[in-house]
């Protein structure tokens, strides 16, 4: 059996986190690495490795973090816009195996991105 990944360990309260929001579908947290003045972390608590690895079955859940995300962009003041980001797989730049989107905001964010 596989180490529990430090998003599972935050769920399980392992871990502390600067928790913004939280249900019985999902968590989320400020980053500790902030690559914005606001930079949250939306994660299932279902253990989905990334969104190449979600099945039809996960419509409901990946809506749901959608509207979650949309919600705390409301609460955080991003009036201006802002960025989702979902990093999938070793090309994509993703480096926890447990799906999450990064929500961004409070700075200009020029495309094309890093």
């Amino acid at each position: 059996m596989s180490e529990p990944t430090i998003f599972k360990r935050i769920i399980d309260g392992e871990i502390p986190a600067e928790i913004v929001y939280e249900d019985e579908q999902c968590l989320a947290f400020r980053d500790v690495n902030p690559q914005a003045p606001v930079h949250i972390l939306v994660i299932p608590r279902k253990e989905i490795p990334s969104l190449a690895e979600t099945d039809d079955e996960d419509q409901m859940l990946l809506g749901h973090l959608m509207i979650v995300i949309r919600r705390l962009a409301e609460e955080m003041g991003l009036k201006n816009g802002f960025r989702v980001v979902a990093n999938s797989g070793v090309d994509g730049g993703q480096t926890v195996n447990h799906l999450h989107f990064h929500l961004l905001g409070q700075r200009n964010l020029d495309w094309p991105p890093g």
